[in-house]
């Protein structure tokens, strides 16, 4: 376009140049947005941008693919554009991963797989399938390994990210080309994180309905948390330190203070601010031996933040010195088995072994009880089985069982959907059929025969069935366009079924 020529349209955020020729749009600048190389977006990038943008798009006209946000009709024929953006597209629930669930209740711990939007009415309404298989596929991104979030970040339409937290590469899905793009580092900030199990934690004013455009997340790094920011447009990201120096843990959030755990030069310490950074402070974790990795992502609960480990587990509560405690000689955790568990009386458990025999003990205390087990259970919060049958009340009772034929099968929770019901929990499972193993061999890398991808509530639904799957615990379930995903690093494609309400 020549830019002598063009006609320059002004409107409340940006500036666009028209061709007179073409009558077509390019954007120059945008205020929210530092860099705009409009030249270099590739035509089959167009409709994703001007979607983000809110642009105005044509309902009968052939004169532009897209118009400026504030456009009415178009300049050359008069006729009527749809207004931006649609409501259908901007309530779309966001989705963080474990921890960055917003709606769950606080008697609910946080930085568990659990999510509270009212998915089992909508899965458990399907109709059942002779061969079950997914409604919906996106091709996995190229870095597979990786964290999902799904949020508008400030732009008038929802965006699927792909974070390869341990390859320094942020991948970004397109809709409209359905291409992973691999977004560049504007200041070559190394997002890396290979210390600890990964969390983010979502931009505080998005969370208060006041965004910033292209504001992601404050995000963990070997180096210290960065503030995270794309430019979709640029197909760029760029990072703001927060708090630098090595960090040993992923960060949380209790009482508007966010944390996290790095090492410091007397030792592991603790490191606190208010959600924007302000008002730093720096406390020792008190012990000998504290690791500087391997760290659990932290569970937010009963006002307190705990992080655990093989060897122990660290708590903070606001206003106090950071607690850290080992476990009892000869007993380890087995972390990889779930996560916390919750008791009738709201105590949180961890499952380990004594060398002897499997336990549950009790987190958050020294010396807390412990409950002996007869065999190995999966799961987190609420939602917990031994073998193919679900354990109801305490983690330590027995199991409920419905079906004897399902003690050949071992079921793997993914994902819990809060519903307030104890008694009848629902969620995603894996269900290993006709696996006589042990748990510790079918999560460590043996092949699975046959895995069914079932929700389990007051209505069980297979939504997929899978021959030798391997490492089931790398499936990673999220929620994206209306449609609940599940991704493996090794499948060529993420699997999707559709959340809208069956006709």
């Amino acid at each position: 376009m020549d830019r002598i020529t063009a006609h320059r349209w002004e409107t409340t955020t940006s500036v666009w140049l028209e061709d007179p020729e073409r009558g077509q749009f390019e954007l120059e600048s945008h205020s929210g947005l530092r860099q705009v190389e409009w030249p270099d977006v590739a035509p089959s990038r167009w409709p994703d941008v001007a979607q983000l943008l809110g642009a105005a798009t044509p309902i009968g006209c052939q004169h532009a693919p897209f118009f400026p946000e504030d456009f009415l009709f178009c300049p050359t024929c008069g006729e009527a554009l749809s207004a931006p953006g649609t409501s259908a597209v901007t309530v779309q629930p966001e989705w963080w991963g474990p921890g960055g669930e917003q709606e769950v209740p606080k008697h609910v711990p946080h930085g568990l797989p659990v999510c509270a939007l009212p998915l089992s009415p909508r899965i458990e309404s399907r109709a059942l399938q002779d061969a079950p298989r997914p409604d919906l596929t996106i091709p996995t991104p190229p870095n597979a390994v990786c964290v999902f979030a799904a949020a508008n970040y400030g732009f008038a339409a929802q965006r699927l990210l792909a974070l390869a937290t341990t390859r320094n590469v942020l991948q970004y899905w397109d809709p409209h080309a359905r291409i992973w793009h691999v977004m560049t580092g504007d200041d070559g900030v190394d997002l890396r994180f290979t210390r600890s199990d990964y969390a983010w934690l979502p931009a505080a004013a998005a969370r208060s309905g006041e965004a910033r455009l292209g504001e992601v997340a404050i995000v963990p790094t070997d180096f210290g948390l960065f503030r995270l920011w794309i430019n979709p447009v640029a197909e760029s990201y760029r990072a703001e330190p927060v708090f630098q120096a090595p960090l040993a843990s992923a960060p949380g959030m209790v009482r508007k203070q966010m944390a996290c755990l790095f090492a410091s030069a007397s030792g592991i310490a603790l490191w606190s601010a208010g959600p924007d950074g302000a008002d730093p402070e720096v406390l020792p974790c008190k012990g000998e031996n504290i690791p500087g990795a391997g760290w659990a992502r932290p569970i937010r609960y009963d006002d307190k933040l705990m992080w655990l480990h093989a060897e122990g587990q660290v708590l903070w509560q606001p206003g106090a010195d950071p607690l850290w405690l080992t476990w009892p000689l000869g007993w380890t955790p087995r972390l990889h088995f779930g996560g916390a568990t919750q008791s009738r009386d709201g105590r949180l458990w961890q499952i380990g072994h004594d060398g002897h025999g499997y336990s549950f003990m009790e987190l958050g205390v020294a010396g807390g009880q412990t409950e002996p087990i007869d065999g190995a259970r999966l799961g987190f919060g609420t939602f917990l089985f031994r073998r193919g049958h679900p354990v109801m009340n305490n983690p330590w009772d027995n199991e409920t069982v419905e079906d004897q034929n399902e003690t050949d099968s071992l079921v793997l929770p993914l994902l819990q959907n809060y519903n307030g019901m104890r008694d009848q929990a629902s969620g995603l499972v894996l269900r290993f059929e006709h696996y006589t193993g042990k748990a510790e061999a079918a999560l460590a890398g043996a092949v699975l025969q046959k895995t069914s991808v079932e929700w389990i509530g007051q209505r069980n639904v297979v939504l997929d069935e899978i021959a030798r799957l391997a490492h089931p615990a790398q499936c990673v379930p999220f929620l994206y366009d209306d449609a609940l995903w599940l991704h493996h690093p090794n499948w060529n494609q993420i699997r999707g079924w559709t959340l809208k309400a069956q006709k």
